[in-house]
Parts: C-alpha cells; structure tokens; sequence
C-alpha cells in the first residue's frame, strides 16, 4: 500500500503525465526493479487505493443490520463509506476525486479503475447471496481479483483452477444467479456514477451533491428494481 500511497501522492501533485515508475519508486524507498516486481506499469501502481475503497463498500454491505432490506442496506452501506469522516477523511477525497478524474483522461488508468470496479461487482453479488440464502464467509476484492470465500474440492487458500487469480475455501458458497449478478452490477454502477459525476465537479464531498448524496439519490431512483430478496412481480 505504501507504493500506492506514493505514486497517488504524485499523481495529485505533479500529474501523471509527468510522473515515472522511477519517481514513484524512489518516493516509495523501493528499487526501480522493486517497483516492477509488482506493478507493470506505473498507471497499475493505484490499483490497491482503488480496491481498497471498493472493498471498504462491500464491506459494508456485508455488516449492515441482517433485517434491513437489500435497498435500505445499500443505502446504509453508502453512507457509512462515501461520506467524509466516516469511511474516508474529506483529505482522502480530494485525492480520489483526481484520481478518478484523472481515470477519465487515460486509458491506462481507466482501465485499472474499471478492472477494480468490475472485480467489486463479483464480490457484491457474492454478500448480496450471502445475505439471500444462507450465510457465507465474506469475498474479499483485492487488485487482483476476487478471493471467494467457499469452493468445493479446492484447498482453503490455494488458487482456483477455473479462475486465475482468485483464492478459494473448501466449501460452495450460495450460487451466483444471473439475477445476482445483475444487482450487484446495478448497485456498482449507482455508486460508481455518483462517484465519477461528483468528481468532475468542485463540489465539497459532503452534503447532497457528495458522493454519498449522489449514490444515495441513484439507489433510490431504482425503487421499482427487484433486488434479491425481493419477491418478483409477474409479468403479464
């Protein structure tokens, strides 16, 4: 994290343009060879703060009160991780609202940042099972991926054949429908919208135009979208 920390903090500084692997290296106290031990390129080097914030979301998500309804328990996800003072400091924001600003200029971070978003999309619909059917151990979104909580006749902790990059328990979690999979992707992109279209802005973090403010409005815009749990309308 300490790399991550370094090359965001020249980033913000001096622009990422402007910015080398071998400046973020040296700001780190790492070797050049150091630094490519672990990141390919510089753009990758954001990676664990993007994640880091994704997974304090799903997080959230995961301990909010077990009888809140999925929609209220997004909401209160949101507002314990998008507001200022709570998840993350008002400093902290003005750092990720240029990294994400900077995410809309170049397609090298661009596509870290949205590697990192659709990873946490995985790992949504993993808690949104878990609190469907039976409760499950939490996935945990890393820069790499996902590292699911259960799979069956895969070792605690080794890689999972079927998907690199992602560590698996012994046993099968709930399984991931396509009705999952699309809530968890219609949850991401609320709080992944509001995030983006308060960055673009100057508007201070907190208050109603703030990132919580923004997600909070999106999530409540799909009242009428059947979350799990929720019972399906028949269609005529």
């Amino acid at each position: 994290m300490e790399i991550a920390r370094a090359a965001a903090a020249l980033f913000v500084r001096q622009g990422l343009r402007a910015t080398r692997a071998e400046d973020i290296a040296q700001a780190a106290g790492i070797a050049p060879r150091t630094f490519y031990r672990y990141f390919a390129t510089k753009e990758e080097a954001v990676a664990p703060l993007y994640a880091a914030g994704a997974q304090r979301w799903i997080e959230a998500v995961r301990t909010a009160p077990a009888g809140l309804p999925v929609p209220q328990a997004l909401e209160h996800a949101v507002r314990h991780t998008l507001t200022p003072g709570l998840g993350v400091s008002a400093a902290s924001w003005e750092w990720l609202r240029t990294l994400v600003r900077l995410a809309g200029t170049s397609p090298a971070l661009r596509k870290v940042w949205a590697e990192v978003c659709q990873a946490s999309e995985g790992a949504l619909a993993e808690i949104l099972a878990a609190r469907e059917n039976a409760p499950t151990a939490p996935a945990t979104l890393t820069p790499q991926g996902i590292s699911c909580p259960e799979r069956p006749g895969v070792e605690r902790g080794t890689q999972d054949p079927e998907r690199p990059g992602v560590e698996c328990a012994a046993q099968d979690p709930a399984p991931l429908t396509p009705r999952l999979r699309f809530a968890a992707a219609v949850a991401g992109a609320a709080v992944r919208v509001a995030v983006e279209s308060w960055a673009a802005t100057a508007t201070h973090p907190t208050g109603p135009e703030g990132p919580a403010g923004l997600a909070v409005r999106n999530l409540r815009a799909l009242r009428d979208f059947e979350w799990p749990g929720t019972p399906s309308v028949p269609q005529p």
